[in-house]
């Protein structure tokens, strides 16, 4: 099998944009805020960038410290992020969120580093980043999905317990969807990426095994731990709410 993926031209690169300059028109069309998507395209633009040169300097720099600094700013901006869509103020939910966070997909990082790929050196930077990265966002995106859903339940007046049921159930299901679409309707980005770069589909097929194991597992660890932290501060916000109106 071909053993170097194709580099794609800048040229080449643009032609990608031509749909997202799409859906910007038709957002910009139907006035549902349009600036909110160029924003977002340009700052993937530049995050990536710059994560680029970033990541070549930390692979080549191979310091265990450097890795660890990386990982707790993921983290922290994960921990922070997550609570985007949260009405109570973030300051009270911080710490929360990245103890879930950290105990949810920081263990299972460690599983699946020092467990099933066994990295020598440990924290060696080309593997423990990436996935320490697809660990932290997928916790932090079912903790928002949970956080909202159970603000919801709540505002119903459904109790917190029957609360915390259907915002777990919320939580679980892109990555349950995505269980269910892999191999069928989609080739995941880990194994495609390995695949074009001339892995066998094989040895690739068990590397998006271990992904969608600890995806599965840290979005529902993380989002059960941080229901389970913050029940007074959602039941506290909710009777706060009642009582006003």
């Amino acid at each position: 099998m071909k053993e170097t993926i194709q580099t794609i031209p800048i040229s080449n690169l643009l032609l990608a944009f031509i749909p997202v300059a799409i859906v910007i028109v038709i957002v910009w069309k139907w006035k549902i805020g349009y600036r909110n998507s160029i924003y977002a395209v340009i700052r993937m633009l530049l995050q990536l960038m710059l994560v680029g040169y970033l990541l070549t300097f930390i692979f080549n720099a191979d310091r265990s410290w450097i890795v660890l600094a990386v990982l707790t700013v993921m983290l922290l901006s994960a921990s922070w992020i997550a609570l985007r869509t949260i009405k109570i103020p973030r300051r009270e939910l911080y710490m929360k969120c990245f103890a879930a966070i950290c105990l949810g997909g920081g263990l299972i990082l460690i599983l699946i580093t020092q467990g099933v790929l066994q990295l020598q050196p440990w924290y060696l930077p080309s593997y423990a980043i990436p996935l320490a990265g697809m660990i932290f966002a997928n916790a932090m995106n079912s903790i928002s999905l949970a956080g909202e859903r159970l603000q919801a339940e709540l505002g119903r007046n459904e109790t917190f317990d029957r609360a915390k049921i259907v915002a777990l159930q919320a939580a679980l299901i892109p990555i349950t969807n995505s269980l269910f679409a892999v191999g069928l309707v989609s080739l995941p980005g880990m194994m495609t990426g390995q695949i074009l770069s001339g892995v066998s589909p094989f040895i690739a097929a068990r590397y998006q095994i271990m992904v969608m194991c600890m995806m599965f597992g840290s979005a529902g660890i993380s989002s059960a731990l941080f229901l389970w932290f913050t029940k007074n501060d959602f039941e506290k916000s909710n009777k706060t709410q009642v009582s006003i109106s």
